[in-house]
């Protein structure tokens, strides 16, 4: 069973479609206690990273989130989902993140594109659970991305009038800055893949 994180953050009903599309059980919860044990937590959102960092804290899902990342339970992030995972962003400043990893979240580097980023990009220098998907075109949605301190935690990145992180992967805590639930065939392959046996 996988526990998708319910805390008012938006694109929940597509994420539980693909994992329904997918054969995968899956509930939704707000439940600190499962999400903390339970055996894959997928962490969807849309929206601003301070108030998705509220919400969450509101119901003790922060320190759940925390607890489970620490103890290298499998975790699946999804687009703001990813950023979370960062110790803050400047798209709200003076809020903390959960800080699973080390680096900022900061507005995507453009000279002649439109902020947000929306749209099909292809996916480079993959790696880890992402390799196989290089050249792989998946949906975006966003006008932030994460800046990891550690490069190592970075498993994909695109290019949007500059390059970004597009993926990370620390232990058995990954996330995308895509969205892999709307991205086609492609995104489902890569979305089961992410959820291997322990997301059954």
């Amino acid at each position: 069973m996988i526990s998708v994180v319910d805390y008012d953050a938006g694109n929940i009903h597509s994420v539980m479609n693909a994992l329904s599309a997918l054969g995968r059980s899956a509930r939704l919860s707000r439940d600190p206690k499962e999400i903390e044990r339970a055996d894959f937590v997928l962490l969807p959102g849309v929206g601003a990273f301070g108030a998705a960092m509220r919400s969450l804290r509101e119901r003790g899902l922060d320190t759940a989130l925390a607890n489970r990342m620490a103890a290298d339970r499998p975790t699946l992030g999804i687009c703001l989902g990813l950023q979370l995972l960062l110790e803050r962003s400047e798209e709200s400043e003076g809020e903390r993140g959960l800080g699973f990893l080390k680096g900022e979240v900061k507005r995507l580097p453009v000279r002649t594109k439109k902020i947000p980023h929306i749209g099909w990009t292809t996916l480079e220098k993959c790696k880890g659970a992402f390799e196989g998907f290089e050249n792989k075109y998946m949906y975006f949605v966003h006008g932030f991305a994460a800046v990891c301190e550690d490069e190592s935690d970075v498993a994909a990145f695109a290019d949007y009038d500059g390059k970004f992180v597009a993926a990370v992967e620390k232990g058995n805590v990954r996330a995308c800055q895509f969205h892999p639930e709307k991205s086609s065939a492609d995104g489902l392959e890569l979305l089961d893949k992410l959820l291997g046996e322990d997301g059954r």
